[in-house]
């Protein structure tokens, strides 16, 4: 397997792996917490518009981590998750040290990974490889 091909299979793992965690988690704020749930925590940590952006976070993390998982529209999603760890970081976490549960270590993961698909893009085995394929790009 040359260099490239490792590449495209590291992206792959990546991808795969942050797409069912955000998955799970915003499974878990959709179908456990609530939207409304969601919003409580937010508007109890200062997030302004707790409410709509509990919908919005909520969302993002269910429909952005299986898009991740599927490899669709990987660049803009991730992107779109980095900022969401990046809020996590600074508004809840960071007041918690480094360590988990309260600390920055697993969010601070998840926007570090969230940010590298975001640069590199999905690896080969994506359904992004295929529609660049398809059009000819």
């Amino acid at each position: 397997m040359n260099n490239s091909n490792l590449q495209a299979l590291g992206a792959t793992l990546l991808r795969i792996t942050v797409g069912v965690i955000f998955l799970m988690h915003g499974r878990q704020k959709m179908f456990v917490w609530g939207f409304h749930g969601v919003g409580q925590f937010f508007g109890h940590v200062g997030i302004p518009f707790p409410g709509f952006l509990a919908v919005v976070v909520t969302l993002l993390e269910f429909v952005g981590g299986a898009a991740l998982v599927l490899g669709l529209f990987t660049r803009p999603i991730a992107a779109l998750l980095a900022i969401d760890m990046l809020v996590a970081v600074l508004a809840v976490k960071l007041k918690g040290g480094f360590f988990s549960p309260n600390g920055v270590e697993f969010e601070l993961l998840l926007l570090a990974a969230s940010l590298s698909l975001a640069l590199t893009g999905a690896g080969a085995a994506s359904l992004d490889a295929r529609l660049r394929k398809k059009s000819g790009a």
